[in-house]
């Protein structure tokens, strides 16, 4: 007998709307940096007679928005784990052991990239910028970056991953709540876009930052769940008839 825990059959993935939508997201982004979209949108949460981001110094934007929104999607993961954990000895979680491991590989890798790219990287902020009253020189993603005591760590966004990293929900739910998947998908994509024009407010992430950001969550997300959990009808089908029939 074939035991119910086995995983659902996958629905096929659209690699045109999966892949081709953040690799045109990409070029995109890339033919912008021919532009000056970035410090045009910056400017307008920049109040020059104050002389700072009209939300740099906002209780709700840096305490609630920003401090206690992470620490939520934190305790989330922490849960996450537990529960993956708990999948090895728990009965009732046992069946959904790859779905909370997948959960849990795609939230750690989803944040844990963003601060070595960051280093790498040295793009400043917005706020530390000359033209917003810091004193560091504007350089975009491509160009060569200035001399300087402090290097920029602003790129990618961090704030924004911590929202876009629930992209995972909608993978992990995929196969078996199809429905709730989707819902899953519009609240992390949701949730991500207003961290990062929360953070586009403080002046401390430039746009582009932020739609990087998405690209990569989703790119990680979609591999853990690739790797994981996909199990297309046929390799599923092979799967089970090769399985052992139990007594």
């Amino acid at each position: 007998m074939v035991s119910t825990s086995a995983l659902p059959a996958s629905r096929p993935l659209n690699w045109w709307l999966c892949l081709g939508i953040p690799a045109a997201a990409a070029i995109i982004l890339l033919l912008l940096e021919l532009t000056d979209l970035d410090m045009v949108l910056a400017q307008m949460f920049y109040d020059p007679v104050a002389g700072d981001f009209i939300g740099r110094h906002s209780y709700f934007l840096e305490d609630i928005l920003h401090d206690r929104a992470k620490q939520l999607v934190i305790g989330f993961s922490v849960f996450a784990i537990l529960g993956f954990i708990g999948a090895f000895f728990i009965g009732r979680l046992k069946p959904f052991k790859r779905e909370l491991g997948c959960l849990v590989l795609s939230l750690g890798l989803a944040t844990s990239f963003v601060t070595p790219v960051k280093a790498v990287t040295a793009v400043q902020c917005p706020w530390s910028l000359e033209q917003f009253g810091g004193h560091e020189t504007y350089s975009k993603l491509m160009e060569h970056r200035p001399a300087t005591d402090k290097p920029g760590r602003c790129w990618p966004g961090g704030h924004a991953a911590t929202g876009f990293t629930l992209f995972a929900l909608f993978f992990v739910l995929r196969d078996r709540r199809p429905r709730l998947a989707r819902q899953a998908f519009v609240f992390a994509f949701a949730l991500g876009s207003v961290f990062s024009i929360s953070r586009m407010m403080q002046g401390a992430h430039f746009f582009s930052h932020n739609v990087w950001t998405a690209i990569f969550c989703w790119l990680i997300c979609l591999g853990a769940y690739y790797w994981v959990l996909y199990r297309p009808a046929g390799k599923t089908s092979t799967a089970m008839n090769t399985q052992p029939i139990n007594a």
